[in-house]
């Protein structure tokens, strides 16, 4: 696709794209970042549209994202409640896993990805705060924490076999 014809676009969906990712998100940062990446992905040509679904599919794609953010949201809470409920931990084995993870994301992570992770899980920065810090975006934030935690448990859960 074009730049132009991406353009295009921009200019006659954006409102409305921007109106469905408001009504299932409720956050006005959010919904703009949904709908920048739908469009950082036409402009990265990965996706081929046929002029008649073009609405339905830039639609639909926002629909998908903004639920996928939630659900998203929704584990990190399960996470972060569950990690409240057993901090501080009461056995010296699950202070070992503890510095078993910071020992891994020093040695096997970058240095951006290693401040990342860092600032979330040490210092306990929301995405928000470590968009700022870092001067990304909060999707940029999420994006790289969804991949670092992947890393850290297919890491850990190899071990564990």
């Amino acid at each position: 696709m074009e730049k132009k014809d991406i353009a295009r676009l921009f200019r006659q969906h954006y409102a409305k794209m921007y109106r469905v990712a408001r009504s299932i998100l409720y956050d006005e940062q959010e919904s703009k970042d949904v709908v920048s990446e739908i469009f950082e992905k036409l402009l990265s040509g990965d996706v081929l549209l046929m002029a008649q679904g073009e609405e339905r599919y830039l639609l639909t794609s926002v629909r998908n994202l903004c639920f996928s953010r939630l659900h998203h949201q929704e584990v990190v809470r399960q996470m972060e409640s569950f990690s409240r409920a057993t901090w501080p931990p009461t056995d010296t084995d699950a202070d070992d896993r503890l510095a078993d993870i910071f020992e891994f994301a020093e040695s096997h992570l970058s240095e951006r990805e290693r401040r990342i992770f860092h600032l979330r899980f040490a210092d306990g920065y929301s995405y928000e705060e470590i968009a700022a810090s870092e001067g990304i975006s909060k999707v940029a934030v999420w994006k790289n924490l969804s991949r670092l935690l992947i890393t850290v448990r297919n890491h850990f859960n190899q071990n564990a076999k």
